[in-house]
C-alpha cells in the first residue's frame, strides 16, 4: 500500500500523458521530467538556468502584466515587451480623443513622457514550494466534505503564516490536478507601470476580428511598458516622482539572429485555464449550452457596439476596450466549438472513459475510482440548466448594462465622495463615467434585457425584470428603457453630478434595481447548485488520480491555472487540410497584400506602407524579407499573451499571441498535427520601434545579439 501511494504521488507531480510538443509543465520539476527531452529537442541551457530556487535564472524575467496576460524584462531598467492586446485597455484608458494613442501609437523619447497607468500591476514570482504534505497530511481516508473543509483551513493558516516570513510579498496556494496537489507561490507585486510606446491599432491589432485567430497573420501584437520602483530601484512602491526604474537582477537577450524550421523553441508565461481531462458530460455541456450562450449574447451586442464606434471617434476610444474584451472569446467559443465536432473530440474521450471504467473493474482495491464518472454525471444533471441561467445573467446584464454597473459602483462611492471636495468629487465621478455613452447603452440594455427574457428560465428571473419590466409595464421593453433611462439618475453623467450636489440619490433607483437585483438571484442560483458543484469536484478529483494511476510510468503536466509554466517544441508548418499547406513564417509582403484603406481591419500607415514598398527594412530583414510573425508546435493558452518564445540559448526571439484557427480545440485536447502558437518575430518589433517610430533609443538599452 506504502509503494502504492507513493507510485500515485510521483504521478501527480504532472498531468497528462504528453505527446510531442504537448505540456505545461510546472517549473520545479524540469530537471526530474524534462530536461533530457528538451536537451535531445536542442536545449544549450541547463534545468538550472531557466528555474533555479536558490538563486537567479531565466524564470525571474517573466512577468503577470495586469490581469491576465505575460510579459518579459527586456532590459536592465526594466523594460518591459507584452503583447498590443495586453497593453489595449491601459492605451484605451490614457487616450481621448484630443491624444488618441489607439488610432496613432504612442512613443516616449525619453523617461519624462512615460504615461503612469492608473490600477495597472506587474508581478514576479519570486519562489515556488510544493505544499500537498503539510495540507493533506493525515487526510488519505477522510470523505470529500472533510478532506475540503480541512484542506481550505490549512490554506488560510499556511497563507498568514508565509505572509508573516514574506512581507509585502503576496501569497498564493494554488491546487493541480483536481485538488491531489498543491503548490505555493510567493509573488511580488509592483504598482507603478508606466506606458513607454506601441504602434497604432492599423500596426498592433491589424486584421482585427477577421484575422483573429487565423493564419497566415500579420499582425505586429506589441507594446511597451516599464515598471518602476522606489529610490533604491528594488522595492515595490506607488506610483511616485521619485520612484525610478526597477533594476532588473535578470532580463532577456533578444536575439536578431533569426530561426529557421525545426529550430527549438520555448515558452515562458502564465497560461489562464484549460480542460484536457474534460469528460464527455462537461464537453456536452459546452457545446450544447456554455458555447451557444456566448456567441449568441455577445454577438448581439457587439453589433450594437461596432455599429456607434463606426460612427463616432469618441465613442470608438469610449468601448474598444469592451468590444476587444467580449470579441476575442466570442470568436474563440465559435472556433472551439467547430473544432471540437471536427477533431471528434467528444469521441475520443468517451473511448477514454470507458477505458477508465473497464481499468478500475479489473481490480477491487479500484473500487473507489468507479465513483467518479457518475458523480460526474449526477451533477451536470443538475447543475447545467441552473448554469445556463447563471451565465446568461452575467454575460447579459453584469457584464453588459453599463447603467446598471456605473449605479452600483457610483453608489459605493457615495460615502467617499460626500469626503472630497466639489472639484474632486466633479472628477471622480467624471472617471466612472468615461467610458460611457448613453445612446449606445439604451440601445445594448434593450437587447440583452429581450435575451434575458427569451433566455432563462421564468423561475430565476430577477426581480427588476417581474417586478417593473413585465409588473410596471407588462412586458413592453420598449417602455421600461425609456422609464429607465429617464428616471434614474445614473442615466448620464450631469444627471448624477445635479443628485449627488442635491443630496438626493435614491436607494431605491432601477438601475441599481438591475444589477443588485440580477445579482442577488446570481448569487442564489450559484448557491442553490453548490451541493451538485462539490459533487462533481469530487469526482472530478477521483477521475484525474485514476486516469494517473492509469498510466503511473507516463509524463504528466496539471490543467493551466494561471501559474508560471514553460512549454517546448519547434518552429514548424502545418497543412490544415487537403491541398493546403502554410509556410512557418509571414512577410510584410503580405500586410500590403492584405491591405485595403476602406476596410478599418486592414488599413495600413503610410509610413509602413511606404517602407515595405521601398523594402527599407534596415539591418532587420532576412535575405531581403521582413519577417512578420512565425508559428510553433508550442502548447499555449489564454494567459501566455504576451509571452517570450525563447531559442535554444534561451534568448528572445518573438512573443507569443495567438492559436490557431484550425485547433481551437486545444483547451481541451492538443492536437499535435493541427495545434500552433502564432508568435510574432522580435526583429520585426525591433524594426518597428527603429524605423517606423524612430524610437532606436528603446533599442540601445536592450542587449541584441545579432549572431
Amino acid at each position: 500500500m506504502k509503494k502504492f501511494l507513493l507510485s500515485v504521488l510521483c504521478a501527480l507531480t504532472f498531468g497528462l500523458t504528453a505527446s510531442a510538443d504537448e505540456g505545461m509543465w510546472l517549473l520545479p520539476y524540469l530537471q526530474k521530467t524534462n530536461i533530457a527531452d528538451m536537451k535531445a529537442a536542442g536545449l544549450k541551457l541547463d534545468a538550472i538556468d531557466i528555474y533555479n530556487p536558490d538563486g537567479p535564472s531565466l524564470k525571474d524575467a517573466i512577468i503577470v502584466f495586469g490581469a491576465g496576460c505575460t510579459g518579459e524584462i527586456v532590459s536592465p531598467e526594466g523594460l518591459i515587451f507584452t503583447n498590443h492586446h495586453c497593453g489595449y485597455s491601459s492605451i484605451q484608458q490614457l487616450s481621448s480623443t484630443e491624444n488618441d494613442y489607439l488610432k496613432d501609437g504612442f512613443w516616449a523619447m525619453s523617461r519624462e513622457e512615460e504615461i503612469p497607468v492608473p490600477g495597472l500591476t506587474v508581478q514576479f514570482v519570486r519562489s515556488i514550494q510544493d505544499v500537498t504534505p503539510e495540507l493533506t497530511k493525515g487526510l488519505e481516508k477522510a470523505d470529500y466534505d472533510k478532506y475540503v473543509k480541512t484542506v481550505a483551513k490549512r490554506i488560510e493558516k499556511l497563507k498568514k503564516s508565509m505572509e508573516k516570513k514574506n512581507p509585502g510579498k503576496k501569497i498564493l496556494i494554488k491546487d493541480f490536478f483536481g485538488g491531489n496537489q498543491y503548490l505555493l507561490f510567493v509573488m511580488e507585486v509592483y504598482t507603478d507601470v508606466r506606458f513607454v510606446g506601441a504602434p497604432p491599432s492599423s500596426i498592433g491589432k491589424f486584421g482585427g476580428d477577421t484575422d483573429n485567430w487565423m493564419w497566415p497573420r500579420h499582425t505586429g501584437d506589441f507594446s511597451i511598458f516599464r515598471v518602476y520602483a522606489a529610490p533604491d530601484g528594488v522595492t515595490p512602491a506607488d506610483y511616485s516622482p521619485e520612484n525610478v526604474p526597477y533594476q532588473a537582477p535578470v532580463y532577456l537577450t533578444v536575439s536578431a539572429k533569426g530561426y529557421k524550421e525545426g529550430d527549438y523553441t520555448m515558452i515562458m508565461g502564465f497560461p489562464g485555464s484549460t480542460n484536457r481531462y474534460m469528460t464527455t458530460y462537461e464537453i456536452d455541456e459546452m457545446l450544447d449550452v456554455t458555447n451557444p450562450n456566448r456567441i449568441l449574447i455577445r454577438g448581439e451586442r457587439q453589433d450594437i457596439l461596432s455599429e456607434d464606434m463606426a460612427a463616432s471617434d469618441k465613442v470608438r476610444i469610449q468601448y474598444s476596450d469592451k468590444y476587444a474584451v467580449s470579441s476575442n472569446y466570442w470568436k474563440n467559443a465559435i472556433g472551439m466549438s467547430k473544432a471540437v465536432r471536427k477533431l471528434g473530440v467528444r469521441d475520443q474521450r468517451s473511448e477514454q472513459e470507458a477505458a477508465f471504467t473497464k481499468w478500475a473493474e479489473a481490480d477491487p482495491a479500484r473500487a473507489e475510482y468507479l465513483r467518479a464518472l457518475p458523480l460526474i454525471a449526477q451533477s451536470k444533471e443538475i447543475s447545467v440548466p441552473i448554469a445556463s441561467d447563471i451565465q446568461v445573467l452575467a454575460e447579459a446584464v453584469l457584464m453588459s448594462i453599463d447603467v446598471a454597473t456605473i449605479a452600483v459602483t457610483l453608489n459605493g462611492m457615495l460615502p467617499e465622495l460626500s469626503e472630497l471636495s466639489a472639484d474632486e468629487a466633479k472628477a471622480a465621478i467624471a472617471a466612472v463615467y468615461k467610458d460611457y455613452n448613453e445612446a449606445t447603452d439604451i440601445k445594448v440594455t434593450k437587447r440583452m434585457i429581450e435575451l434575458l427574457m427569451e433566455m432563462v428560465s421564468p423561475a430565476n428571473m430577477p426581480e427588476f425584470i417581474t417586478a417593473d419590466v413585465e409588473g410596471r409595464f407588462n412586458g413592453n421593453v420598449e417602455e421600461y428603457i425609456k422609464w429607465l433611462y429617464e428616471t434614474s439618475v445614473y442615466a448620464n453623467e450631469e444627471k448624477f453630478e445635479k443628485a449627488f450636489a442635491a443630496g438626493n440619490v435614491p436607494a431605491d433607483d432601477p438601475a441599481l434595481a438591475i444589477f443588485n437585483t440580477t445579482y442577488a438571484k446570481y448569487k442564489a442560483l450559484y448557491a442553490s447548485k453548490a451541493e451538485a458543484d462539490q459533487m462533481f469536484n469530487e469526482g472530478h478529483k477521483l477521475y484525474i488520480k485514476g486516469l494517473l494511476e492509469m498510466d503511473a510510468d507516463g509524463k504528466h503536466y496539471p490543467d493551466a491555472n494561471f501559474t508560471i509554466r514553460l512549454t517546448y517544441g519547434n518552429v514548424k508548418p502545418y497543412s490544415p487540410a487537403d491541398a493546403v499547406n502554410y509556410n512557418y513564417y509571414t512577410t510584410t509582403d503580405g500586410i500590403l497584400e492584405k491591405e485595403n484603406p476602406e476596410d478599418s481591419e486592414f488599413v495600413v500607415p503610410a509610413r509602413l506602407h511606404d517602407l515595405c514598398v521601398a523594402e527599407d527594412f534596415g539591418p532587420y530583414a532576412e535575405d531581403g524579407e521582413m519577417r512578420v510573425c512565425f508559428i510553433s508546435t508550442n502548447d499555449i493558452t489564454g494567459g501566455n499573451s504576451g509571452s517570450p518564445v525563447l531559442n535554444a540559448e534561451g534568448q528572445l526571439i518573438g512573443l507569443a499571441f495567438d492559436g490557431n484557427w484550425d485547433a481551437m480545440s486545444g483547451d481541451v485536447l492538443f492536437e499535435k498535427n493541427m495545434q500552433r502558437c502564432i508568435d510574432l518575430d522580435v526583429r520585426y518589433v525591433l524594426f518597428i520601434i527603429d524605423k517606423f517610430a524612430g524610437a532606436g533609443h528603446l533599442l540601445d538599452e536592450m542587449n541584441i545579439v545579432w549572431e
